[in-house]
C-alpha cells in the first residue's frame, strides 16, 4: 500500500466510526422521544438512519477489505448481494432525502393544511414508493449481472465486465442517475427553494415591524438597537446557510461519484446518443486510480453527514440528548451514593 492508499484506508475508518456512532444515536432518540415518533418526518428520519446504518454495517467494511487487500472480498456470489444491496440503499437513502424536503416544502408553503396533506399513512405512501423505486432498479441489476467488485471503487457495486451487454448497462446507468441523483436533485431544489422564498417573505415582514418598533421607541439604547439589527441579519442568513447545507451536501458527495460512474459507462462505448448529441468514438477517459476511491468515500461520507444535517443539530433532538445523557448520569451518581452507603454501613464497628 502506498501512502494515498494508507490514508484513504484511514478516512474510511474514521467515516464508519462516525457514521456508525452518529445514526445509532438518531435511532435511540427516535426510540427514547415519542413526540419524534409521533412526527411524520421521524418516519423519513428513521428510513434515512436504517440505509445509512445497514450501508455502513454491510458495504464500508468490505470496501475497506478490497483497499487494503487489493482484492475482490469474498467470493462473486457474495459480491454480487453486496453490489445488489449497495445500489438499493444507496438508492433508497437519495429518496429518503427528497422525502424529507417535500415534507418540510408543505410544512412551510401550506402550514394550516400540513396535518391533512402529510399523515403518516401518507408517508408510509411515500417510503412504500421509495422502497419499490430503489428494489426495481437494484433488482434489474442483479438480474442481468451488472453488479459485482470495480478495481476502481475496490468494492462491490454497478459494473459490468461483458462487452456483449455494453450498450444495456450504458442506458441503464443513464436511466439509473437520472431517475435517482437527478431526479432527487431536481426535487430538493424545487422545494427547499420555495421554502427559502417563504421564509425571506416572512424575514422581510419581521424586519418591516422590527424597523417600525424601533423608531418609535426613541429612547432605545443604542446598544440595544444594533442587536436588533444584527438578530435581523442573522435571521435571513440563518434559511439561507440550512438550505445551502441540504442541497450542498448533496451534491458534493453524491455528485463525483455519480459523475465517474456515468463516464466509466460511456467512455467505453462507441456510438451514444446523449441529450440530444452524437458522441462518436468516445475516448477512454483516464481517471486517477486514487480518484475512484476518493469519490466513493465521499459518497459514503454522506450516511456519516445526514444524521447531524436532518437530526442531531435540530432542537429536539438535542434535548432528548441531554436527557438521555442526564439520566444516565444520575441513575450512575445514584448508583455510586448507594454503594458508598452499602460501604460505610459495613465499616461501623459493633459494641463488645
Amino acid at each position: 500500500m502506498d501512502t494515498a492508499e494508507v490514508i484513504l484506508s484511514v478516512l474510511v475508518v474514521v467515516i464508519i466510526i462516525v457514521s456508525l456512532l452518529s445514526n445509532v444515536l438518531v435511532l435511540v432518540c427516535f426510540l427514547y422521544n415519542p413526540e419524534i415518533r409521533k412526527q411524520v418526518p421521524g418516519l423519513f428520519n428513521l428510513n434515512l438512519t436504517f440505509c445509512n446504518l445497514l450501508l455502513t454495517v454491510s458495504n464500508m467494511p468490505l470496501t475497506l477489505v478490497g483497499l487494503v487487500s487489493n482484492a475482490q472480498p469474498g467470493g462473486d456470489g457474495f459480491c454480487h448481494t453486496v453490489g445488489f444491496l449497495e445500489t438499493f440503499l444507496s438508492t433508497n437513502s437519495m429518496l429518503s432525502m427528497a422525502a424529507l424536503s417535500i415534507d418540510r416544502w408543505i410544512a412551510v408553503v401550506f402550514p394550516l393544511r400540513y396535518h391533512s396533506k402529510m399523515r403518516h399513512k401518507d408517508a408510509a405512501f411515500v417510503l412504500g414508493y421509495t422502497w419499490a423505486h430503489s428494489m426495481s432498479f437494484s433488482t434489474v441489476a442483479a438480474c442481468l449481472s451488472w453488479v459485482g467488485y470495480h478495481r476502481l471503487y475496490a468494492s462491490c457495486t454497478l459494473s459490468n465486465p461483458r462487452a456483449s451487454s455494453r450498450t444495456q448497462f450504458v442506458i441503464f446507468t443513464v436511466f439509473f442517475h437520472s431517475f435517482t441523483f437527478l431526479l432527487s436533485f431536481i426535487v430538493l431544489c424545487v422545494t427547499y427553494l420555495k421554502v427559502l422564498k417563504v421564509a425571506r417573505f416572512h424575514c422581510k415582514r419581521i424586519d418591516v415591524i422590527t424597523m417600525q418598533t424601533l423608531v418609535l421607541l426613541v429612547d432605545i439604547h443604542p446598544s440595544v438597537r444594533q442587536r436588533c439589527l444584527e438578530e435581523q441579519r442573522r435571521r435571513r442568513q440563518r434559511a439561507t446557510r440550512k438550505i445551502s447545507t441540504f442541497i450542498g451536501t448533496f451534491m458534493l458527495c453524491f455528485a463525483p461519484y455519480v459523475i465517474t460512474s456515468m463516464l466509466l459507462s460511456l467512455s467505453h462505448h462507441p456510438l451514444f446518443v446523449f441529450a440530444g448529441r452524437i458522441v462518436e468514438l468516445f475516448p477512454a477517459v483516464p481517471i486517477n486510480p486514487h480518484w475512484g476511491i476518493v469519490s466513493k468515500c465521499l459518497a459514503y461520507s454522506k450516511a456519516a453527514c445526514d444524521p447531524f444535517v436532518y437530526s442531531l443539530l435540530r432542537h429536539q433532538y438535542k434535548k432528548t440528548c441531554s436527557d438521555i445523557v442526564n439520566r444516565l448520569l444520575k441513575r450512575s451518581s445514584l448508583n455510586t451514593s448507594g454503594r458508598g452507603h452499602q460501604t460505610n454501613g459495613n465499616s461501623i464497628p459493633t459494641a463488645e
